[in-house]
């Protein structure tokens, strides 16, 4: 087997295995502990629903698996954050002072002179309207991990 490494955008609430089953319409398995700890997740960035309830794919993860796996939005650190902007999302710190400042990536176009992706601070609602301005991080913004998805916070 190859060896993976995720980066996802999840949603999940904590949820027991045999509640899980319960949830799914099924019965728990006699070799399953129903009281074992987990969480619900919900798959958003892609594939068919599973259930009426959600939009996304739904599955259960054991606790331990899924705290080894994943991070709150808002515990991200700096190369998280480079990672979820990759992927398209939108990343600010907690820690910021302007309400609605977010960072993306701006991609090369064809009239553009950019080579590379590079990442651009957003100041929305300024007196001048909407602002986009290069990024330049700081040690401070590269060692903190207040980093969250800016629809997360």
């Amino acid at each position: 087997m190859n060896q993976y490494i995720g980066t996802k955008v999840i949603n999940a609430k904590p949820m027991n295995r045999l509640d899980y089953n319960i949830f799914r319409g099924w019965e728990l398995p006699a070799d399953e502990d129903g009281s074992d700890e987990g969480y619900l997740v919900e798959y958003v960035d892609g594939g068919k629903p599973n259930t009426s309830e959600y939009k996304g794919y739904v599955s259960w993860s054991p606790a331990e698996q899924f705290d080894n796996a994943y991070k709150a939005s808002g515990e991200l650190s700096f190369g998280d954050a480079i990672a979820y902007m990759k992927l398209g999302h939108k990343v600010a710190r907690k820690g910021w002072n302007g309400k609605g400042m977010f960072l993306e990536l701006q991609t090369p176009t064809i009239n553009s002179k950019m080579t590379v992706p590079y990442p651009f601070f957003t100041i929305p609602n300024c007196e001048e309207g909407t602002r986009c301005i290069p990024y330049a991080s700081t040690i401070i913004d590269i060692m903190s991990d207040d980093w969250c998805i800016v629809n997360e916070y």
